[in-house]
């Protein structure tokens, strides 16, 4: 009955692809000390049935081009999400980028130097430091300059290292990021809630609203505005002056609204916002791709309809109606006018549910599809052979590229936030059947060898001073807050189980996103060109 069983999923790929996903995810959900695996257990779910079947003589694998899409899906959907706000924090990302490069090669010295003690060739060494980093890019790599130098065997001897090295590469790294996020309460980079306050003028000497907002460090903004106690409610301006005894409601983070509290007035018991006879609010979604990737202030709403957007929440955050902030479709922004102008306001906005879910199809196959062909280029090294930084790595900078850039003219790139992360859910856990179900099949065989246990002590050297040394440094050197620091050490380790099992325990926090492709890319192409040199050595 077992074997009918086992060969009745070996032929049938699809079902042992939803199979592993909902039962991973039904044990991922399984607290232990309030610890929980997520995504990353379908992953171990695919190594356990793949490494079954193997013992049972059978076959069990989900196709690697369904993997690719899923990771191609994955990288390109968390590309767009990371784009507005990648190319900023990247200016900053020099130090921990050259830190990332000398702890990688620290961990391969130490790699090569315990492999070369246990008796290990070079072609091992190499998978192995593959597989500790959990890079299958670099696997190829490693077997192709294996064989290059004279190595026949060299790709098949990689992949035995690469396999026994994978599991410990994936658990440990998780370990590492449970670490940084036991001390993210502490974060100093976490974004202020945004609050809005009425103030009372104090101030007798008439100061314009422009030259205050000047002198306020952070983000804020001036929403409403009564002369005394009973005059109508107005939507101010950068050159409206203030008189004492005004009433104005500031919004903004709780430093920037304090600020202006304390250079004008005080905080009053008075709530412009809840008189709604002269000016209104709403929040409004945007569904018009037409404003998709224009900033707010090439809408011109203050003209057209006398109005201010104070607020603009995209995902689960919300961020201050600045007038560079660039619009995605699906962003929900709280707009302040005239009451009797909401309606056309709605309509120019579109206020569609539709927004929040177009997967905006256009810029999703040709960004993947030129994604695709960069990852696939072969860029020639030394020796004759090439190596590419493969199509996760591509899709990922061109998604970067897309988010950022938001519109070309009339072409959209960007998409909305809701349906970026779906995609990207459902694109993480397809690629993690499939690389577990590949794992386990090869796992299973490795360890029929006598050589495992070098290849386990040579995996566990190498992925411990990699974790460990980009932990404290990040840590204790550049003092990264542990939330993005757990999305960082996904990015290091190209593996996205890890950063499933972050966005699990912060509810998907934009900063463990941001961490993992700041170094993603580099450290793809990074592991690359070490796993050639060991393997041609």
């Amino acid at each position: 009955m077992v074997t009918g069983l086992l060969n009745a999923l070996a032929e049938n790929p699809v079902l042992v692809l939803f199979l592993l996903i909902g039962i991973g995810m039904l044990v991922g959900r399984i607290r232990v000390g309030g610890v929980s695996l997520g995504a990353a257990a379908v992953l171990f779910a695919g190594i356990v049935l793949a490494a079954w079947g193997t013992a049972e003589g059978i076959t069990i694998e989900v196709p690697a081009q369904i993997g690719t899409l899923g990771l191609a899906i994955f990288t390109f959907a968390i590309g767009i999400q990371s784009g507005p706000n990648f190319f900023h924090v990247l200016r900053t990302a020099a130090g921990p980028l050259a830190i990332m490069l000398v702890v990688l090669v620290v961990g391969a010295g130490a790699g090569l130097a315990v492999g070369r003690a246990l008796g290990m060739n070079s072609a091992m060494i190499a998978g192995a430091f593959a597989g500790a980093l959990t890079n299958t890019p670099a696997l190829a790599a490693a077997g192709g300059a294996a064989t290059a130098a004279g190595n026949a065997d060299g790709m098949a001897i990689a992949t035995v290292g690469y396999a026994v090295a994978y599991l410990y590469g994936v658990i440990g790294m998780l370990f590492f990021c449970l670490l940084a996020l036991r001390y993210r309460r502490s974060d100093k980079d976490a974004p202020s809630p945004l609050i809005n306050r009425t103030v009372r003028v104090e101030r007798d000497d008439a100061p314009q609203l422009g030259d205050i907002a000047e002198r306020v460090s952070g983000e804020m903004k001036f929403s409403r505005l009564r002369r005394g106690e009973t005059g109508p409610i107005t939507r101010p301006t950068p050159t409206d002056r203030i008189y004492k005894d005004d009433l104005i409601t500031v919004v903004g983070t709780q430093d920037a609204v304090n600020q202006v509290i304390a250079e004008i007035g005080h905080s009053s018991s008075h709530s412009l916002i809840e008189d709604r006879r002269y000016l209104d609010f709403r929040r409004i979604t945007v569904s018009d791709p037409k404003l998709a990737g224009h900033a707010l202030s090439d809408l011109d709403i203050d003209h057209k309809f006398g109005a201010t957007i104070s607020r603009v929440r995209r995902g689960d955050v919300d961020m201050v109606g600045t007038p560079d902030l660039v619009l995605q479709q699906g962003d929900r922004v709280r707009v302040v006018a005239p009451t009797g102008r909401m309606a056309e306001l709605s309509k120019f906005f579109g206020d569609s549910a539709h927004g929040l879910s177009s997967i905006n199809p256009v810029a999703m196959g040709l960004g993947m599809a030129v994604g695709i062909i960069i990852g696939e280029w072969a860029i020639p090294l030394p020796g004759g052979s090439t190596f590419s930084i493969g199509s996760a790595a591509g899709t990922l900078i061109i998604g970067l590229i897309f988010g950022r850039i938001g519109r070309i003219k009339s072409f959209v790139t960007a998409m909305p936030f809701t349906a970026t992360a779906v995609l990207s859910e459902l694109g993480l856990l397809i690629f993690l059947a499939q690389a577990g179900t590949r794992a386990g099949g090869q796992i299973a065989n490795a360890f029929t060898g006598g050589d495992w246990w070098k290849i386990l002590i040579t995996g566990f050297v190498i992925t411990t001073i990699v974790g460990f040394g980009m932990y404290a440094s990040m840590r204790w050197i550049v003092k990264m807050g542990g939330t993005r620091l757990s999305g960082l050490l996904g990015g290091l380790q190209t593996q996205p189980a890890v950063l499933a099992f972050a966005n699990e325990r912060t509810g998907s926090d934009p900063r463990v996103a941001l961490g993992y492709a700041m170094v993603y890319p580099v450290a793809m192409i990074v592991k690359i060109f070490i796993a050639q040199f060991l393997g041609g050595l």
